[in-house]
């Protein structure tokens, strides 16, 4: 049995006829009477009554009728979220963003993407990039941007952003503020202010003053961006930011300058897990974002 079965059995039910239920739906005559026949023998009842004037139907086709009907449309609300699916009109993509990407190219791509697919549902996460790459192992998130990723992974499959430079961030009344650029050993007195251990970020930092020769002197850790400047803004210590986070202060409650290590940034990149199933929509942002990502560079980028 196959849905068209069910449907050429509910034709004639309404028709009446077989000529006309042929009629109807484009078939012949003889096509939808074997295909009646063949589903009588599989159900091993008499669907219809058959006169030289019309056909009925039994107690039987009375009983199936409406199964069929329920069957019949519900086939037909699957075939059409699948043809949803695949035009791309609807589905859903779950992804990892870490707050310290602001507001960004990907972003933007985003915003552009969701115009041209309004029927298309974004869940947006705010993990660190720890925390991004455990919930896209775990299928917990279809794609998420990470920090400092490797350049070629058996997990991922990735694109790459640009690197972005660290600079320092300090109270416009900072010592620090007078000089041009700053020297990584310049950093062992301070106090510094660190997103927590979850985001790479933080493991960047420490290992790169440990090269120094020095532990650096971490006095408060978080996942908030606001609350890291904050914490800046009233003196309470420096941080490190990639260059086109720190663009956006303006200069009165805090000041950023440059290391004078310009090769030491912030490596973003998107993800996701090889080899696992991507939906329609998730392929089709990848595409969209391959194909959009590449904007000119206004300061508001990763």
């Amino acid at each position: 049995m196959d849905i068209y079965h069910l449907e050429y059995f509910m034709e004639v039910a309404r028709q009446k006829s077989f000529s006309k239920a042929a009629d109807a739906i484009h078939i012949s005559q003889p096509s939808i009477s074997k295909a009646i026949r063949d589903l009588e023998r599989q159900l091993g009842v008499k669907l219809f009554y058959r006169s030289n004037r019309h056909v009925e139907l039994t107690d039987a086709g009375e009983a199936i009728l409406e199964q069929a009907q329920q069957i019949v449309s519900s086939f037909s609300a699957i075939t059409a979220r699948l043809d949803g699916l695949t035009k791309l009109q609807t589905g859903k993509i779950n992804i990892g963003l870490p707050p310290i990407t602001g507001v960004t190219t990907f972003a933007r791509v985003l915003g552009d993407f969701k115009k041209e697919y309004p029927k298309i549902t974004m869940n947006l996460y705010e993990y660190g990039s720890k925390k991004i790459e455990q919930a896209i192992q775990e299928g917990l998130i279809d794609i998420g941007i990470i920090c400092a990723p490797p350049e070629e992974s058996v997990i991922y499959e990735m694109i790459f952003f640009p690197v972005d430079p660290l600079w320092v961030i300090m109270h416009p009344e900072h010592r620090l503020s007078t000089v041009q650029s700053i020297d990584y050993r310049e950093l062992e007195p301070e106090q510094l202010i660190s997103y927590s251990n979850d985001f790479s970020l933080h493991d960047i930092v420490i290992n790169r003053c440990r090269q120094e020769g020095f532990q650096p002197r971490i006095v408060f850790e978080t996942s908030q961006l606001e609350l890291m400047t904050q914490l800046v803004a009233a003196s309470i210590g420096i941080a490190l930011l990639p260059s086109k986070v720190c663009r956006k202060f303006d200069g009165q409650a805090i000041v950023s300058r440059p290391l004078q290590d310009q090769t030491l940034g912030i490596r973003l990149a998107l993800c996701w897990k090889k080899g696992r199933y991507l939906s329609h929509a998730v392929r089709e942002l990848l595409s969209f974002f391959n194909t959009n990502y590449n904007l000119p560079d206004d300061g508001s980028g990763i």
